[in-house]
């Protein structure tokens, strides 16, 4: 005996069941940092070239696609470096990190999809590796069950998407994207508008807009890293094929206002339905329905910069969310969060903020300074200030200098950074065609922004509250189906 012990720290993967080790998950880790290398890299080529290059009527490299491959290639550079540690053990693990890297290449082909064959396959193979991962634990019925769900939806958005792309084919002869933005308007305005309504249901069942939230609720059997992947990346492919297919959509201002209607009910309800659960990764969720319906409402304006803007920004946010859920989960008895009013003097700094954030915001971008859309996109500015504003304002651990003192110095900047962005993914955007010319302000477009500011201060007062009608009608239609719950822990065993 020498009287010292000596004690091993595992900093990687773990033994798997057996006791086999398996170098999949650090080569595919490794791998996917070098991708997001190579992207930065060829986003700097594109920025020094100023402009895009085509790959023989299969693929287009232009400012949409730099910019989704930086961003979705360090999202799986995170979701694979933090599922070393928390996949390690799994006898799945091997297949999860194939899973994985097999998503990332996917996205990264169909944001290059110049070929619109090539554009549907990789949307079909998205969706199809999503559900895997969903379904990743083999013995839980809970999980097959979900990825069951999720595929059916996917499945369904691919077949809008197809009969949209088959149905501009047949009318126009164009077989890239890029030849539809030049022959859509030859075509009748019924079939321009059948194909746009393809391309929204597609957007819909894949950002899990309402009614096709719920395979997203559903998904929670999913590993933690492939939710955050798939709140992070996967949702925000419908605001990717808005964008995209920006010339047909915009054809029809009558349409443009079908989607703003249609991404306002998403944002509104996702709002109500995160306001009635209890467990974490739920009311992220329908965080997320919420935020999607937000990106369908800017792209729905004609701001399709500020929806990519939006959907990078809820992915880095979404991420972190995810990925630190386990963080919130405290062992002990619940009570109440202490918040209360803010007091006038925290009210008045709150509406001082927001209406400072957005005058910043409109003075940064140029948005909202005239009598058009742009006054809605402040407006969801002026909002969202006003929100994060408020929790600031009424943290009780924080001394009060600290929550009237620190809103606009944290909320300001905050509105700074986010015009910047903005301004960066419309640059990147104005080698599209169609994505810069924000709709005419309508009466529609007034009653949603009324209807944004009424529900906001019911919500915030605490008014839905008031109605047990109101609260059972969104507990029941925030379930996903029976067949997805877990009723019983035992019923869940990995092996």
């Amino acid at each position: 005996m020498t009287g010292k012990s000596e004690t091993t720290t595992t900093v990687a993967q773990l033994p798997r069941p057996d006791g086999s080790r398996s170098p999949v998950s650090a080569t595919l880790t490794r791998l996917v940092w070098l991708l997001w290398a190579a992207s930065l890299g060829v986003l700097g080529l594109y920025v020094r070239r100023g402009g895009p290059w085509e790959v023989g009527g299969l693929a287009a490299v232009d400012g949409l696609t730099v910019a989704m491959w930086v961003t979705v290639t360090f999202f799986s550079g995170i979701v694979h470096s933090y599922s070393r540690r928390y996949m390690a053990g799994s006898k799945t693990i091997d297949g999860f990190f194939a899973r994985v890297f097999a998503f990332t290449l996917v996205v990264m082909a169909l944001v290059a999809a110049d070929s619109l064959v090539l554009f549907a396959l990789c949307w079909a193979l998205m969706g199809l590796v999503m559900a895997e991962l969903i379904g990743n634990s083999r013995g839980w019925p809970q999980a097959q069950a979900a990825a069951s769900v999720a595929r059916r939806y996917f499945l369904g958005g691919t077949a809008a998407l197809a009969v949209a792309l088959g149905t501009l084919w047949y009318h126009t002869g164009s077989t890239t994207v890029s030849e539809l933005a030049s022959s859509v308007e030859s075509i009748s305005t019924p079939v321009v508008l059948f194909a746009a309504g393809g391309f929204l249901v597609a957007a819909m069942a894949q950002s899990a807009l309402v009614p096709f939230h719920t395979w997203l609720l559903s998904s929670m059997t999913a590993p933690t890293p492939a939710s955050a992947l798939m709140h992070a990346g996967f949702v925000n492919a419908g605001g990717i094929l808005l964008v995209r297919f920006a010339p047909v959509v915009t054809v029809e201002p009558g349409f443009m206002l079908v989607v703003v209607l249609v991404g306002a009910a998403s944002a509104l309800f996702g709002k109500l339905l995160k306001t009635v659960q209890t467990d974490v990764k739920t009311k992220l969720g329908c965080s997320t329905v919420g935020q999607m319906g937000f990106m369908i409402v800017q792209a729905g304006l004609g701001f399709f910069g500020a929806a990519l803007a939006h959907l990078l920004l809820h992915g880095f946010y979404k991420a972190y969310q995810f990925l630190s859920s386990g963080s919130q989960l405290e062992h002990k008895s619940p009570t109440k969060d202490g918040r209360g009013a803010a007091g006038v003097a925290g009210g008045l700094v709150v509406v001082a903020t927001a209406l400072a954030g957005g005058v910043l915001f409109a003075f940064l971008t140029g948005k909202g300074t005239k009598l058009d859309s742009g006054l809605l996109l402040t407006l969801l500015v002026v909002l969202t200030v006003l929100h994060a504003a408020r929790e600031l304002a009424r943290d009780p651990a924080l001394p009060s200098w600290i929550r009237y003192g620190g809103v606009p110095l944290v909320a300001l900047p905050a509105i700074a950074l986010y015009a910047a962005v903005y301004e960066a993914t419309t640059a990147l955007l104005s080698d599209l065609p169609a994505t810069g010319e924000p709709a005419e302000l309508t009466a529609v477009h007034v009653v949603v922004a009324l209807a944004f500011v009424v529900a906001y201060v019911a919500i915030e007062r605490g008014l839905y509250q008031r109605s047990q009608r109101l609260y059972v009608w969104l507990v029941n239609a925030s379930q996903p189906p029976a067949e997805t719950l877990l009723t019983s822990t035992e019923e869940y065993n990995e092996y």
